[in-house]
């Protein structure tokens, strides 16, 4: 049961996630509060672990999931269930985009899906920053203001901005440089999610 559920469940993403990887956190968020599968802390964690591995993000954490909710033949099913109506669907628009392509009610179409995967990824990332910043578990357990900040990520967070934006020796180095020394800073200082 729990093969069909990781198919169905990674099936509807791939099916209304437009727009990338990142367009499936919504989805994974739902996932999480649905089935308990992982919870939002363990999200995070999997999506910093995602972007610095190799391969589409949103693969990664479907593989991810289903690994841990049903081992190798888990992470399989969830991964085809992911990818296959991009498969089904890309293969349809091959198929009659050539007739159609021409057609301003497709452009329109086309056109409209950018603003709305601009939104799901924009609702992502603020997520993400949420979950990096905030504390919000700790404080409800304590009621201090003080633990509702998470002052090492603020910190690190401060950190990548001045080496990536404002110091003109350190922009310009490529990004694998700032994955491995996060992974790195995290593992020495204790990072880690609840």
């Amino acid at each position: 049961m729990i093969y069909l559920q990781l198919f169905f469940e990674f099936f509807k993403t791939g099916l209304f996630a437009v727009g990338g990887g990142m367009a499936t956190l919504p989805f994974l968020y739902n996932i999480s509060d649905k089935t308990g599968w992982f919870t939002h802390s363990q999200l995070a964690d999997m999506i910093a672990i995602s972007e610095s591995t190799p391969g589409p993000v949103g693969v990664n954490m479907a593989t991810y999931v289903g690994y841990t909710s049903g081992g190798i033949l888990g992470a399989l099913i969830a991964t085809i269930g992911l990818i296959t109506p991009s498969i089904i669907i890309v293969l349809i628009i091959a198929r009659f985009l050539k007739a159609f392509r021409n057609n301003d009610y497709v452009n329109d179409t086309f056109y409209g899906l950018r603003p709305a995967s601009t939104g799901l990824i924009g609702a992502a990332g603020f997520t993400v920053i949420l979950l990096a910043i905030f504390q919000v578990n700790l404080y409800k357990e304590t009621g201090r203001v003080l633990d509702l900040f998470n002052w090492k990520g603020i910190i690190l967070a401060i950190i990548i901005y001045y080496l990536t934006s404002v110091n003109n020796k350190t922009k310009k180095l490529h990004p694998v440089f700032y994955i491995v020394a996060s992974g790195i800073i995290g593992a020495v200082f204790g990072f880690g999610g609840a």
